[in-house]
């Protein structure tokens, strides 16, 4: 029993971020009723990972006596997850006015990309437009060249999902207290500023340049801290930041002395960068996985995530669980007393209609007459 038991989480149906707070929020216990359209069941549907843990409800919410469904679910509900345009909700019937009055204690958390307010509110987006503001994403990427998108990480699911997830939590907190319930505005552009936090700091410090790529600490500008190939054509990282660490580097790669002694040298950095380059290729990953890997080098070989399920240190953590087939990463974080598990794997869309309306109240009768009136699926 996960440390969320006991608490329903209406989800409607959306992509990215929100489905992955709610994904996150069912390992952990809740009860996560995925609201959807009727539609054709997609077989793919049941390879998405975001899906595992919760329940398939089809509701048609452009039909009066469906959202009627909706807010009658609400009112046994801690949480709904919004991930639509703002107004979207509101022109429904289904916004947060409505939803509180029926729930006052209802958690109604909003996921978006721009916010609920401002300028580009309404406006469409993805995850590298929102780091495109916050400066991530001309942080990331190699001098000289354009900036390289992190995949969708820090937008939607840093910036995203996670900011929904700590949102929720903290509002659940308080509406056991306080026995009222919230608006959460959670917008992706907020969470991936809150991700920059440090190289703010850093900035103001005089420690970091915001107007170049690759030349400060952690932007691979530092042949300390860089991804570098082997002789294999693989890659390892390497990120011996403190003075100890470089210590070990320079013993275990057999680093010449007076070239590498003064780790900080900022003029003979591109020599360093370029000796240890050809150093990194005089062996495979495999090789230098054996002389460094385990130490306090600070080192790691650079995995796809089809492999990375293999190394000994996630097996040993079991940090990657198969269901239903599918590879997948294991709930996190890990509570001592009530650990986080997945319930089973994707349902069918709808799957759990007439279940969940019947657990909900809703009699045998009332439940054909919506089906047969088109209002649920």
């Amino acid at each position: 029993m996960g440390p969320l038991s006991g608490y329903t989480i209406i989800e409607l149906a959306g992509i990215g971020p929100a489905p992955m707070a709610g994904m996150i929020l069912a390992d952990m216990g809740a009860e996560v009723i995925r609201i959807e359209r009727a539609v054709a069941f997609d077989p793919s549907k049941s390879k998405d990972v975001s899906f595992r843990g919760k329940k398939s409800v089809v509701l048609n919410l452009k039909d009066p006596q469906g959202v009627e469904v909706l807010l009658r679910m609400v009112e046994n509900a801690d949480c709904l997850i919004d991930p639509y345009r703002p107004g979207v909700c509101e022109k429904l019937g289904i916004g947060p006015d409505v939803c509180l009055e029926r729930n006052p204690k209802l958690v109604f958390g909003r996921m978006t990309g721009w916010g609920q307010e401002g300028p580009l509110a309404h406006a469409a987006g993805h995850d590298i437009n929102y780091i495109s503001i916050t400066g991530a994403l001309y942080a990331t990427g190699r001098a000289g060249e354009k900036p390289v998108p992190p995949l969708n990480l820090v937008g939607d699911m840093g910036g995203g999902g996670m900011l929904l997830v700590n949102g929720i939590l903290a509002a659940l907190l308080e509406s056991h207290n306080s026995g009222q319930g919230q608006v959460i505005d959670a917008a992706m552009v907020d969470g991936a500023a809150q991700l920059m936090w440090m190289f703010h700091g850093f900035q103001a410090m005089g420690a970091w340049d915001a107007t170049r790529r690759e030349t400060n600490m952690l932007d691979g500008a530092m042949h300390f801290y860089d991804t570098y190939e082997c002789a294999d054509g693989e890659y390892v990282s390497i990120g011996s930041i403190e003075p100890q660490f470089y210590a070990l580097l320079m013993q275990h790669a057999e680093l010449d002395p007076e070239l590498f002694g003064n780790q900080h040298d900022r003029e003979r950095l591109p020599e360093m960068k370029a000796a240890l380059t050809e150093v990194m290729k005089s062996k495979t990953q495999a090789q230098w996985c054996d002389i460094m890997e385990g130490t306090d080098v600070c080192f790691a070989p650079v995995l796809n995530f089809m492999d990375a399920p293999k190394h000994p240190a996630n097996m040993a953590r079991d940090t990657y669980i198969e269901v239903d087939g599918v590879t997948q990463p294991a709930p996190a974080p890990r509570f001592s007393r009530t650990p986080s598990a997945v319930a089973h794997g994707a349902r069918g869309i709808g799957d759990d209609t007439d279940g969940t309306l019947a657990a909900m109240g809703f009699e045998t009768h009332e439940i054909a007459g919506l089906r047969d009136a088109g209002s649920i699926g």
